[in-house]
């Protein structure tokens, strides 16, 4: 009569090897270059690539205070969407006072906003100023290869009195570490490479979004780009604060990133004859 051998369960032995086989994969995979860890982003799971949007790790890395006080400092309202907003109600935000806005253009040099047309052209149409930025992801591709992908896709400049130059949105990197890897003198040098590749193909010098804490820690509080390019700061309390090394003055505060509307709302430091004059260059 033939014997059946049958297979046996695995030993614990072989179990505990095999996860542990697993856990070594896993701990080299999240090794990788642009790999982001939970300590990285502060979450779980990284969000996933292209979804980065203006101010995305201002509260985390630096709170949030109440609303700004009253001044008598003429300034213009303004807003900055993504495609988390999807398609836009550019009617309501206009009667609310909103008079100009900034449109998400481009991440890398892998993602365009799939609304970028409705949001762009609809705010246009409804009588605003606006422009477009660009969320930088310096640990990719060059800050020239950037550059030239956001002009290429919607960060243009014409000078016809509604459209502002394009914007650098340079602060933390919500997949990875928050200086995407870069010395502080090697951030330094992305920056300029794309903000003199963007002048070169526009004529225009690029505004810089920033935080004041995420500039001292990734470049040192450099203090170089203060007499060429637009400083747009992210400080969501009841002042300004302090500014990144070589800015007198800001030409935009973004305020708060839950706002009437659209979340992400600024003020312009000026009247509106001053936004009209940033676009005009």
């Amino acid at each position: 009569m033939p014997l059946h051998r049958h297979r046996s369960a695995p030993s614990r032995r072989a179990r505990l090897t095999a996860a542990g086989t697993l856990l070594a994969a896993f701990t080299l995979l999240l090794a990788l270059p642009g790999a982001a860890t939970a300590a990285d982003t502060g979450t779980a799971t990284p969000p996933a690539r292209g979804t980065a949007r203006m101010g995305q790790g201002v509260i985390e890395h630096d709170g949030q205070g109440g609303l700004p006080r009253d001044s008598r400092v003429v300034q213009t309202e303004g807003v900055d969407v993504s495609s988390h907003q999807g398609n836009v109600a550019w009617q309501t935000l206009w009667n609310s006072g909103v008079k100009w806005a900034y449109v998400k253009a481009t991440e890398g040099t892998y993602y365009k906003n799939p609304y970028f047309a409705q949001q762009y052209n609809g705010s246009y149409n409804i009588g605003m100023i606006r422009g477009a930025y660009h969320f930088a992801t310096p640990n990719t591709t060059s800050g020239a290869a950037q550059a030239n992908y956001f002009v290429d896709n919607g960060g243009g400049w014409s000078r016809d009195g509604k459209t502002l130059p394009g914007v650098l949105d340079i602060e933390w990197n919500p997949y990875g570490a928050q200086c995407y890897g870069l010395s502080q003198a090697g951030m330094v040098n992305w920056i300029r490479d794309f903000t003199t590749t963007y002048r070169a193909r526009t004529g225009r010098d690029a505004v810089i979004y920033t935080a004041t804490s995420w500039w001292k820690d990734c470049t040192g509080n450099n203090a170089s780009f203060g007499t060429t390019n637009p400083l747009w700061v992210a400080r969501y309390n009841t002042t300004v604060g302090e500014l990144p090394a070589g800015w007198p003055v800001h030409t935009i505060w973004q305020y708060t990133s839950t706002g009437p509307v659209v979340g992400d709302h600024n003020r312009f430091n000026g009247a509106l004859d001053r936004v009209r004059a940033l676009a005009n260059g």
